[in-house]
C-alpha cells in the first residue's frame, strides 16, 4: 500500500480522535481506515496509536510522526499539484469572503478573468460585511478593507480606496453646485452606514492631507450600500460620497458630475489577508499576485 495513504490514515484518525471519524473524512471504510495505519506500524516497526474501545491516543513515536506528518502531506501534495497545474491549470476550490459592495462592483471581475484560464478550478465567494474569522469559516483568502487589526492574519497592500462626491445634473440643477465643504450642511446627501465616519464627511485641500475639515452632513437618505447610495444619487436623490470605482462609470457617461474636486478625503487600504502560519497553495498565492496587478490597474 502507498505510503502516503497509510500516513493519511494516520494523521486524519489524530485529528479526529477516531477510525470512523478518519473515515468519514478520507471516504473509505472504518476497516480500510484501521488496516493503513497497522501497515504503517508495521511499515516503522513501532506502535503509533494506543487503542481502546472509545478512542485512540498517541505513542511517543506517534507523537514524533504526528509533529512532521502533517507538513510532509502539505508539501507532497503541493509538489504533486505544482506538476499537475503546469499542464492542466488550477483545480480544486478557492473559498473567498469580501464586503458586499465591494465584492460585487471589484472582485467579482477579478475571479472571473483570474478563473477564466482554470476550467477545473471553482470558486465559493462569500459577501459579508460582518468580520468573518479565517479559520472557522475555512477560508483561503480574504478582501478587506481599512487597516487589518486581527494579529493572527497576513495582509498583502493592494492599493489604496479614494472616495469622491457627486451628483446628478438634474439635482445640480435644481439645489446648486456646493463651493466648498461647509456648503454641503445646505444640501440633501444621501449617508452609506457602513462608513466609519457616519453621518461627519471628510475633507482636505489637495496637497495638505494635514489639514482636514469634518463636515457634519444632514442625511436625507441612509443605507448601508454604497451601491444603493449611488443608485439614488444618479436618480437625482443628492449629493454621494463613494469609493471611486463605484461611481467611475457614471462619471465618465455624465449621469454623475464630481464636486469640490480641489479637495480630497482620507484613503483606506485595500488588502488581500490570510491566516499567519498558513502554507498558502499555489494557487492561493498565484490568486494574490494577480489581485496586485488588477487593483493597480483599477483603483
Amino acid at each position: 500500500m502507498d505510503i502516503s495513504d497509510q500516513v493519511r490514515a494516520f494523521v486524519a484518525t489524530v485529528q479526529t480522535g477516531s477510525f470512523t471519524g478518519a473515515a468519514e473524512r478520507m471516504g473509505i471504510s472504518n476497516r480500510l481506515t484501521s488496516k493503513y495505519v497497522a501497515e504503517l506500524e508495521q511499515r516503522l516497526g513501532v506502535r503509533l496509536l494506543q487503542r481502546t474501545t472509545r478512542k485512540v491516543g498517541l505513542t511517543p513515536a506517534g507523537e514524533q510522526l504526528m509533529a512532521r506528518a502533517p507538513a510532509w502531506l502539505e508539501e507532497m501534495e503541493e509538489m504533486l499539484g505544482a506538476v499537475s497545474e503546469e499542464t492542466r491549470g488550477f483545480s480544486g476550490t478557492l473559498r473567498i469572503s469580501a464586503p458586499v459592495t465591494f465584492g460585487e462592483v471589484f472582485v467579482t471581475d477579478l475571479l472571473r478573468q483570474f478563473s477564466a484560464p482554470h476550467p477545473e478550478l471553482r470558486i465559493d465567494l462569500r459577501l459579508s460585511d460582518a468580520f468573518v474569522d479565517l479559520a472557522s469559516a475555512g477560508i483561503d483568502l480574504a478582501f478587506r478593507v481599512g487597516t487589518p487589526t486581527a494579529t493572527s492574519v497576513v495582509a498583502r497592500k493592494l492599493g489604496e480606496i479614494r472616495s469622491v462626491m457627486a451628483a446628478a445634473p438634474a439635482y445640480l440643477a435644481r439645489q446648486g453646485r456646493p463651493g466648498q465643504p461647509g456648503d454641503l450642511r445646505d444640501h440633501a446627501c444621501i449617508l452609506d452606514t457602513n462608513r466609519r465616519s457616519g453621518t461627519h464627511w471628510t475633507l482636505h485641500p489637495k496637497g495638505q492631507p494635514e489639514a482636514p475639515a469634518s463636515i457634519e452632513v444632514p442625511g436625507r437618505f441612509m443605507v448601508n450600500s454604497a451601491r444603493i447610495a449611488r443608485d439614488l444619487a444618479v436618480c437625482g436623490e443628492g449629493i454621494v460620497f463613494a469609493p471611486e470605482f463605484i461611481l467611475r462609470d457614471d462619471l465618465r457617461e455624465g449621469r454623475l458630475v464630481p464636486l469640490l474636486e480641489e479637495y480630497d478625503s482620507p484613503t483606506s487600504p485595500l488588502s488581500a489577508v490570510y491566516l499567519e502560519g498558513a502554507r498558502l497553495p499555489r494557487k492561493v498565492r498565484a490568486l494574490i499576485d494577480f489581485s496586485v496587478s488588477y487593483a493597480r490597474e483599477r483603483l
